[in-house]
């Protein structure tokens, strides 16, 4: 074995370690974090990099080029749909009032929701709206 293949496998393979170091510090946010924001935060951005240094230290292993094109969509489609779902679910935790609006630094969401002849940040809550027959 040639002393390039000892420092691929080298790489590879503490490239893998600090993917999962880092997904299950992920992990650990996610059963840690108090609010619905800071735990979307935490199930996206630590995974989605831990995921593609897995994929680096598996491609840096495996060596082929069929195996590194599966890798990079893999790495591909995690970047694609991972922020998007995270996405989805704060903004429907907004607007259910999940979130507790004196929190947050930035409020841009408030004004295009408010309805005109309101004031911004006293929309009605969900719950209070009448009901339609």
């Amino acid at each position: 074995m040639s002393v390039w293949l000892q420092i691929t496998d080298t790489a590879g393979a503490v490239l893998v370690f600090l993917g999962a170091a880092i997904c299950l510090l992920g992990v650990v946010g996610m059963l840690k974090l108090p609010d619905v924001l800071s735990r979307s935060h935490a199930a996206t951005k630590p995974q989605t990099l831990g995921l593609l240094l897995v994929l680096a230290g598996v491609a840096l292993r495996l060596r082929g080029g069929m195996d590194f094109a599966t890798l990079a969509l893999i790495g591909f489609f995690q970047l694609m749909t991972s922020p998007v779902a995270s996405h989805l679910v704060a903004r429907s935790a907004y607007r259910t009032g999940q979130i507790e609006r004196g929190e947050l630094l930035f409020d841009d969401l408030d004004a295009q929701l408010t309805e005109p002849g309101q004031e911004a940040g006293k929309r009605p809550e969900p719950d209070s709206r009448p009901e339609r027959d």
